[in-house]
């Protein structure tokens, strides 16, 4: 059984801010990718551009911290860019030294 974690985060893109989210997802991709046990960090934009998915996968619960951890600088933008619809995750996430 694998340890990885992953998630479907999908989002609408409020009004007016389609320009700055475009903007801001290249950012996010790039220091996403480089975090340790980041597998696959990948956005999807609706063509008539109202919504997003992002597809998450982590190698383990430790990398899942390690990506929260790291958000944070992007949190504040993001939640005025776009609105969270739903969140499907796979994998379990468990604290360390847990099972």
């Amino acid at each position: 059984m694998s340890n990885a974690v992953s998630w479907i985060l999908q989002m609408s893109v409020r009004d007016g801010r389609l320009d700055d989210a475009k903007k801001l997802v290249p950012e996010i991709v790039a220091a996403t990718r480089e975090e340790a046990g980041t597998l696959s960090y990948e956005y999807f934009l609706s063509e008539d551009g109202s919504s997003c998915h992002v597809h998450e996968r982590y190698a383990d619960s430790a990398a899942v911290v390690t990506h929260l951890a790291n958000c944070g600088g992007f949190a504040a933008r993001f939640m005025v860019w776009f609105v969270p619809k739903g969140c499907s995750v796979g994998g379990e996430a468990v604290q360390e030294g847990g099972a």
